[in-house]
């Protein structure tokens, strides 16, 4: 397989984390922040095409510079939502560089399913034992807030990250995870 550079990882990157403080005032223009998760994609994104450490600086510094100039996320959420999203950027990265079904799509998804599932359990216990510690937080928030709320920023996942993926591969802008013999 075809890796990319340390150059075009970090522009990759930096270009998420950009996006990172421009998806969340489009999608607030709506008012369906909250609802449609908009920064968790382009965590998800470079987490998936440039591995985990770099997930990592994504899914920290992105909502921090997004809190400092926008008040997006609220201060209360930032450490929890920062925890969400350096999860989803190590786990689906490591996943992703890990992970070798000679499928691309279940390569994806086997990331990407995991990566939502442990930033979303991660959340949910720090905002219980952390900072609430316990109080006025039970599993029917956990739910509430984690799953019900989010359904529809998963499906979007869920859908548009690996089609994205894909055509980025197509495209030749990132390397293809498995070259088809001729």
């Amino acid at each position: 397989m075809n890796t990319l550079s340390t150059i075009k990882k970090s522009i990759i990157c930096a270009i998420c984390i950009a996006l990172c403080y421009i998806f969340p005032m489009v999608f607030h223009v709506f008012g369906a922040g909250a609802v449609f998760c908009p920064m968790h994609i382009p965590v998800f994104i470079c987490g998936l095409i440039c591995g985990w450490p770099y997930g990592l600086m994504c899914g920290l510094a992105g909502p921090v510079i997004s809190c400092v100039l926008t008040s997006m996320p609220p201060v209360a959420m930032l450490p929890s939502m920062t925890i969400e999203l350096i999860t989803y950027g190590v786990v689906s990265g490591f996943l992703s560089t890990h992970i070798h079904t000679k499928n691309t799509y279940v390569d994806l998804y086997i990331s990407l399913i995991t990566g939502i599932v442990c930033g979303r359990i991660l959340s949910g216990l720090v905002k219980a034992f952390i900072f609430t510690g316990g109080q006025n937080y039970s599993f029917a928030v956990w739910i509430s807030g984690s799953v019900i709320t989010n359904w529809p920023g998963t499906l979007i996942q869920l859908i548009f990250i690996p089609s994205i993926l894909v055509g980025l591969m197509k495209a030749h802008l990132i390397p293809q995870r498995y070259i088809k013999e001729k």
